[in-house]
């Protein structure tokens, strides 16, 4: 939230009149009690005479494109001379007699902008009357000029020519807080002054008691109109989630009348756009309060107002010019015309304060924050009232945001307050959270001084009660009732964190805990580490795959309709709604991720990810919602449990371009299939098991290209390695030819094996067979057949080289292994390893029709 430091100093300073610190000891002390800034800024400065001037002439010119006006300002003695100056200006929120702020020649505005005299539409402009932008109080461009009251020259003691800096506020400081989702309340000038009071162990005079605290005036209320009486009739329907509603009546309002500086300047600090008189009134008891009010015209609602859900498919121009289709959700108000607002989120235009509105009619109310929050997610429509409504506002201010309001506008526009106030609603009971004193001190690990849980829970608003009981230890017991405006505080937890975040939390002592006694990491977690480590290693980089997936990913595979991997769970609230299935294999997010950094320019990448995938077992696959007012039963428990679908872990690798980068050391290569199939290995040594490989026709991979991961000695397949399918890669936007790897990690056998195997002192037999045969006859089935015709003596086989030539014939391929031959016992003879290999062909003839290579 954008705030000026001024505006709380005022704040503080009612009931603390010494209190005075710079920007950087307000930053510590928000720090202090546990609110973080996005940083503060000054206002820029202005340099050179800025000085209060009196509009006495005013001539309008004509023959221009656009309303160009000749103005006589009286600057006093501030120009040496004490004769008007002459100033050239186009806006048109001024009138002669008006006190304004004027640059001087020599003047230097933020930008920087420097002022001089100069001719320009025929006269010479000998200065400039300045707008809050042009004094840096405004980020955008503001339409008119500032204009000061001339109660300034009468009773502030001011004159023509005085220095303008200290009347405009130009030394001041915006802080940017950024403010939790818990801490809704803090979204106001009252609820950060009242943080900082804790801050500073200053006295806090609630501004919503006491409007003097705000440096309003201080008969603001005096001789407001009672509240007696209904002003119209206003239905709440009870499933709206609206605990309390409240109006009040202003007539006759001058529609012409503009905002005072002093409030436009603190709306623009906060980052507002003054509107009008009646608007503005709105946002700066917004702003002051945490209460988002919304300002009718009230000749434009025609009967009572009902509260009430809207029909589906019904329409409602908002205040943004937009007609919107609403959903049965949303929450709206509604005269006998018809919608006139989205509740907790923006008025409508039917009803809006337009140019000749002489009768406003303010509303305050206490709107469902979950509600709001999804209406504005669903309309993707947000406003300074719905994030104030989605984070919980004080039910108990309504009644003094609705006087402060329209005694305000009173004060501005003219009008009077009608008899009678329109509410209905209670304030809802605040639980009772049951605790003892000495509980925020174990938490901490430390010993807080008597009182001190007692008196920081009074200090955020908490009602305290002592019940007489004590525990073991003799702490006393309590019942505290926390404040209207602290939803948040709902069990012991939350109040002992207050304890501790006002104590400071820099002042619990740092110890590090004692580890429990164990036998460290599970077998599958080391397992895990081992997997990412050694593909790190291998080159990959690690990516964290989302678990969401876009809703239409399998159709642009290309998927059978009955493939089991487009069971998966929908999400009822999604962050984003294309994005609201929850993935089955982590391929989809992996091949996002190799997209995005496409898109940047890096054409050479390869990606690992370890994470958990969601496997349902049924399309529609709901979990119980137990009550949350107690902890679930066992049955409850268990059921929760037995809804939840399986969530294996995968490792998933894709890579694209090239894998090794061209230079003098040669052309360089890129990734082929093979790479795929090598990273399986890789995870197969990290994980302490063995893969075997063959053939599949498995999307998103190429056909002929794609490889089951079997685990070595059974036949389960506990992935698929390979080149993914053109289509696939065309559609999804990645690189042709990128390959891909997922494997299931908790498919595989972790068991531990005693003893492990002992290596043979004895030196091995190395022999080489060329095998010619089809090229249907995949790789993975040779190397099986050679391994079980070459009998025990048979230590390893690889793969070393693939040849094909017009000699072999047509569809003929000749593949090349390295065989390894080992004895335990004894050194290994020639003759005994030709033997084995000899038998390792002739199963190869047989099964497979090889024929030894010439």
């Amino acid at each position: 939230m954008l705030i000026s430091q001024s505006w709380l100093t005022r704040i503080l300073r009612s009931a603390n009149p010494s209190f005075g610190v710079d920007a950087a000891e307000l930053d510590t002390g928000f720090v202090r009690v546990g609110f973080e800034t996005e940083g503060y800024e000054a206002v820029p400065e202005t340099t050179g005479p800025l000085v209060l001037g009196r509009v006495d002439t005013v001539e309008e010119l004509e023959g221009f494109k656009k309303p160009i006006r000749y103005c006589g300002v009286n600057v006093g003695r501030a120009n040496g001379t004490g004769d008007l100056q002459h100033i050239i200006c186009g806006a048109r929120n001024f009138r002669q007699g008006d006190v304004v702020v004027v640059a001087l020649p020599g003047a230097v505005l933020p930008g920087p902008f420097e002022i001089s005299a100069r001719k320009t539409y025929g006269r010479v402009s000998e200065g400039m009357m300045c707008s809050a932008a042009e004094l840096g109080l405004a980020r955008a461009q503001t339409a008119g000029i500032i204009t000061l009251p001339e109660s300034l020259l009468d009773e502030a003691g001011y004159a023509l020519g005085d220095d303008a800096r200290p009347v405009v506020g130009l030394d001041d400081t915006v802080f940017d807080v950024n403010v939790t989702p818990d801490r809704g309340y803090a979204l106001s000038a009252r609820g950060l002054a009242r943080e900082l009071a804790s801050s500073f162990d200053l006295v806090f005079r609630d501004p919503a008691d006491d409007p003097v605290a705000a440096d309003l005036p201080t008969d603001l209320l005096a001789g407001l109109p009672g509240t007696d009486g209904q002003l119209l009739d206003v239905t709440v329907d009870a499933d709206t989630g609206c605990s309390r509603y409240g109006l009040r009546r202003v007539e006759g309002v001058d529609p012409t009348a503009e905002s005072p500086f002093w409030m436009q300047r603190e709306l623009l600090l906060c980052g507002q756009r003054p509107v009008n008189a009646a608007t503005d009134v709105t946002n700066y008891v917004m702003f002051l309060l945490g209460q988002p009010m919304h300002a009718f015209d009230g000749d434009r609602i025609t009967g009572g107002l009902r509260v009430h859900r809207a029909e589906e498919g019904s329409t409602l121009t908002t205040l943004d010019g937009v007609e919107r289709t609403l959903s049965a959700e949303d929450v709206v108000i509604s005269d006998d015309a018809g919608i006139q607002s989205l509740a907790g989120v923006m008025g409508g235009s039917s009803s809006e304060i337009a140019d000749d509105t002489t009768t406003v009619l303010f509303e305050a109310a206490h709107w469902d924050q979950i509600t709001v929050a999804r209406t504005c997610r669903r309309h993707r429509l947000s406003s300074e009232a719905s994030r104030r409504f989605e984070r919980g506002t004080d039910p108990a201010v309504v009644e003094a945001a609705l006087d402060i309001a329209a005694a305000l506008l009173c004060r501005i526009a003219g009008g009077t307050v009608v008899e009678g106030r329109t509410l209905v609603g209670d304030v809802p009971a605040m639980p009772v959270i049951a605790m003892h004193t000495s509980r925020p001190g174990k938490v901490a690990g430390t010993v807080y001084p008597s009182g001190t849980t007692v008196s920081r829970l009074t200090e955020v608003g908490c009602t305290v009660r002592e019940t007489g009981e004590r525990d073991a230890d003799g702490a006393k017991a309590l019942e505290v009732t926390p404040p209207t405006w602290r939803p948040d505080l709902t069990m012991p937890a939350d109040l002992v964190e207050e304890v501790l975040r006002l104590e400071g939390l820099d002042a619990i002592p740092g110890i590090v805990p004692v580890a429990p006694a164990g036998r460290g990491l599970t077998p599958r977690q080391r397992m895990r580490r081992a997997v990412g480590h050694a593909l790190a290693w291998g080159g990959y980089l690690e990516v964290l795959p989302s678990p969401f997936i876009l809703n239409d990913v399998f159709d642009v595979w290309g998927l059978d309709a009955d493939d089991p991997r487009r069971t998966t769970v929908s999400v009822l609230n999604p962050l984003e709604s294309d994005t609201a299935r929850i993935g089955t294999t982590l391929l989809p997010s992996m091949i996002d991720a190799l997209r995005r950094n496409v898109t940047r320019g890096l054409r050479d990448v390869a990606l690992y990810g370890v994470e958990q995938v969601t496997q349902p077992t049924q399309a529609e696959q709901w979990s119980p919602m137990p009550s949350v007012t107690g902890r679930p039963s066992p049955e409850e428990i268990r059921e929760l449990l037995d809804s939840l679908p399986a969530q294996p872990l995968h490792v998933a690798v894709l890579a694209a371009g090239r894998r090794e980068l061209p230079g003098t050391w040669g052309p360089g290569s890129t990734f082929g299939p093979e790479d795929a199939l090598e990273a399986a290995r890789t995870v197969a040594r990290a994980a302490g098991v063995e893969f075997t490989f063959r053939s599949a026709d498995h999307l998103p991979w190429h056909p002929g290209r794609c490889a089951e991961v079997v685990l070595a000695g059974t036949d389960t397949v506990v992935g698929h390695a390979g080149e993914l399918h053109p289509q696939v890669c065309e559609r999804s936007g990645i690189p042709a030819r990128s390959v891909a790897l997922e494997i299931d990690l908790d498919a595989l056998d972790l068991t531990p094996t005693f003893p492990r195997p002992l290596l043979s002192p004895f030196p091995p037999v190395l022999q080489d067979v060329a095998l010619v045969l089809d090229e249907a006859v995949p790789a993975a089935d040779v190397e099986a057949v050679l391994r079980a015709g070459a009998g025990d003596l048979l230590e390893d086989v690889r793969l070393f080289d693939v040849y094909r030539s017009d000699d072999l014939g047509e569809g003929r391929r000749s593949l090349t292994f390295s065989l390894r031959f080992r004895a335990a016992d004894r050194t290994l003879t020639e003759d005994e390893a030709s033997a084995a290999r000899e038998d390792a062909v002739a199963r190869a003839r047989e099964e497979l029709g090889a024929e030894l290579r010439s």
